[in-house]
């Protein structure tokens, strides 16, 4: 997509006549931190010590999820309503080249950008979603979107799937069901290309999860099947399923305390199900405290990514935060990671940040 068409359409829609956005909300978030990483790598070229923004291109750990967006609905009638979400990925800092003056490789990508339908029967949406194992513990990450994410360090796998078919229910006394398939078209998880995954459920998510108070919990089960891998695999060893199990259990805000636990089994990572005989898995694990008084909280997360194949990886970090308001907070963290028989691929950074909300 043209970069300047982008521009031009987000202008129009923000300067619109009121009347042809009365049904339309534009949103978005601005997330900019000052980070500073120590990383060791085999080679002096895989090596970093020094400072950045937004993780760099450098750096370890996640992006920050800067968004802009616009979704809205139309009334059909009959308690029935069309949905629509449009939502761009917009770096603030370079998060994905060298280039100290590029601008135009700052890496504008789409997020979640969807049509559907909702109504008493829940939700219906066709496009591109978080999958449902993603969602399902969404809530209970402290650490979302920073240098200390679980993504970033454990590797706790998260996907938004670019071609997506999802169903959410209504809520039943705190009870959501959600479940998403993923129509294959020639697409691998790497991004290469495989004629073989042409099914429309190549991938399919599911997820129970419970909301009530402070109160927390899900369950998920995501499948890639072996077509989402790519056709040079295939040849050079034999293909299987990728699966994962995901639970997470945790309390909010119960007398200024928050807490969490997650749990997550990969199944024949890389779509390949042994390695020189072992079983090519992987549990992680990881839990998070916090403790919120008056507009601040200190919080702390330790885990572990055990493979059955490779090194053991652990991971811890502290923070605090602070809320001006419920649309604006800084926050200073710690983190590290650290592997169990080597220090290639050890690292650990300081980050100090601020996130706008509108």
């Amino acid at each position: 997509m043209n970069k300047k068409l982008v521009s031009l359409a987000v202008v129009a829609a923000v300067t619109a006549p009121e009347a042809a956005l009365a049904a339309a909300i534009l949103y978005g978030k601005a997330h900019v931190s000052i980070d500073w990483f120590e990383i060791k790598g085999r080679t002096p070229q895989e090596e970093y010590k020094g400072w950045t923004l937004n993780k760099g291109q450098a750096g370890k750990g996640h992006g920050r999820g800067n968004r802009l967006g616009v979704k809205g609905s139309e009334d059909l009638g009959g308690g029935l309503k069309a949905i629509y979400q449009v939502e761009f990925d917009i770096p603030l800092a370079n998060e994905s080249d060298h280039g100290i003056d590029s601008g135009e490789q700052g890496g504008l990508k789409m997020r979640n950008s969807f049509v559907g339908l909702e109504g008493d029967f829940g939700t219906f949406l066709v496009g591109r979603h978080d999958t449902p194992l993603k969602i399902s513990t969404s809530k209970l990450e402290m650490f979302n979107d920073t240098m200390a994410d679980y993504a970033g360090t454990l590797g706790f796998d998260d996907i938004r799937a670019d071609n997506t078919i999802a169903y959410i229910t209504p809520s039943f006394n705190g009870f959501q069901f959600a479940a998403a398939t993923i129509p294959g078209s020639a697409s691998t998880l790497d991004g290469s290309k495989n004629h073989n995954s042409d099914g429309l459920a190549e991938g399919y998510s599911l997820a129970a999860i419970y909301g009530n108070g402070p109160w927390h919990a899900s369950a998920a089960y995501e499948v890639l099947a072996d077509q989402f891998g790519n056709q040079v695999q295939a040849v050079t060893f034999d293909t299987t399923d990728y699966k994962k199990w995901r639970v997470g259990l945790g309390v909010q805000d119960l007398n200024g305390f928050y807490l969490s636990a997650i749990y997550e089994k990969q199944q024949a990572l890389n779509f390949q199900k042994e390695i020189s005989g072992k079983d090519n898995d992987a549990d992680l694990w990881q839990g998070q405290i916090g403790y919120a008084f008056g507009n601040s909280m200190v919080k702390g997360v330790y885990g572990k990514n055990k493979p059955d194949v490779g090194d053991e990886i652990k991971s811890w970090a502290v923070g605090f935060d602070h809320n001006f308001s419920k649309r604006t907070k800084a926050y200073a963290l710690y983190t590290s990671v650290d592997k169990d028989t080597t220090e290639v691929g050890d690292w650990n950074g300081f980050s100090v940040g601020m996130i706008h909300s509108f």
